[in-house]
């Protein structure tokens, strides 16, 4: 194991600056899918769960879905909620049992509403409830996708050393070129951040400036609605 004094943020940053592998791309047909934008994670002014990294995160991240939603590109929103008996965490729930923790996220509380600056469409974009880290895990994500023919998961959200990781993984496994925009992550602390970006950035993803996914978006053509080309072919 090679040792180092180096932060997690420094590593990330010389990585980063010396790119030691070829970049899986940007595809054809691409999907944003939204981790967990809820304020049990976001508002930091009311809960001690959330967490912010770049301020602009929000913003960045109502630019991209509005780009995409012009293209005709599937949007995803992922929250996570559970029953009163907290039960539907499964083991996942079983290490604390505070007003703070992950099983106490109920349906209809304020810690399971999206974040109040978030732009999302209720009747075009897609809302899922995960009870796990990965939004592929029993959720019809993977349906979802392939339907649209999408070859291409762009990654927002938190945390990025849990959800976003997780869903990394997923998707890399899945066979889809992976992106993270690097200021529409976060997490609660720049250790754990940093060191998983690097470890997203060597193994499963892309991690690109925001404004690389926009080019993209912006230069991408309007993509026909896959039930207008299946109703019309």
């Amino acid at each position: 194991m090679e040792l180092s004094n180096k932060t997690a943020r420094e590593i990330y940053y010389e990585i980063k600056a010396n790119p030691q592998r070829a970049k899986f791309g940007f595809g054809k047909r691409p999907a944003i899918v939204n981790i967990d934008l809820q304020r049990a994670y976001t508002d930091t002014a009311t809960f001690k769960t959330a967490y912010e990294t770049d301020p602009r995160q929000i913003e960045y991240i109502n630019e991209i879905n509005r780009i995409a939603r012009s293209k005709n590109v599937p949007v995803v929103f992922t929250y996570v909620a559970y029953m009163e008996s907290g039960e539907d965490a499964g083991v996942w729930g079983t290490r604390t049992n505070t007003p703070d923790s992950l099983q106490n996220i109920k349906f209809g509380s304020e810690r399971a509403e999206f974040d109040k600056r978030l732009v999302v469409d209720y009747k075009r974009d897609v809302i899922y409830c995960k009870k796990m880290p990965s939004p592929f895990f029993e959720t019809p994500l993977g349906s979802l996708l392939v339907w649209h023919q999408v070859d291409t998961v762009i990654i927002t959200g938190g945390s990025t050393s849990g959800c976003v990781r997780a869903a990394a993984v997923d998707s890399l496994s899945r066979g889809y070129r992976t992106i993270i925009p690097e200021e529409c992550v976060a997490d609660k602390h720049e250790s754990f951040h940093f060191a998983n970006l690097t470890d997203m950035l060597l193994k499963y993803a892309d991690v690109e400036p925001v404004q690389a996914v926009i080019d993209y978006l912006n230069k991408l053509p309007v993509l026909e609605k896959r039930i207008d080309e299946f109703l019309n072919r």
